[in-house]
């Protein structure tokens, strides 16, 4: 069973209260994501997100952020999560775009 993530957990003892139901899905192949991956990105591939998302979360106000290769897989995901009633699911994109996202919020962090 998929392991609950929140940023709070990836960013160390960060504080991120606001962002305690935060989620980093890498939508990609499992292939793809051994490869690679952002730091605390959990594994859902696309085709199978719809069945998996509530291993992550039931939280329909959760903040998900989805990314792949080229952001097209990410944005069938992003739909597909959106349709099932998750109101706050947004596209990162590629996996660098994923990574620049994480170390962003690790550097906002780190000047608190």
């Amino acid at each position: 069973m998929l392991k609950k993530l929140a940023l709070a957990s990836l960013l160390a003892a960060a504080p991120l209260a606001a962002l305690a139901e935060t989620y980093l899905i890498d939508v990609r192949s499992p292939a793809e994501y051994a490869e690679a991956h952002a730091d605390g990105a959990v594994n859902i591939p696309v085709e199978i997100v719809a069945e998996k998302i509530s291993e992550i979360t039931r939280d329909h106000d959760a903040e998900i952020y989805v990314y792949c290769r080229s952001g097209r897989r990410a944005g069938v995901a992003q739909q597909t999560l959106t349709g099932m009633g998750y109101r706050h699911v947004t596209n990162l994109g590629t996996l660098a775009d994923a990574e620049a996202f994480v170390e962003k919020i690790k550097a906002a962090d780190a000047g608190r």
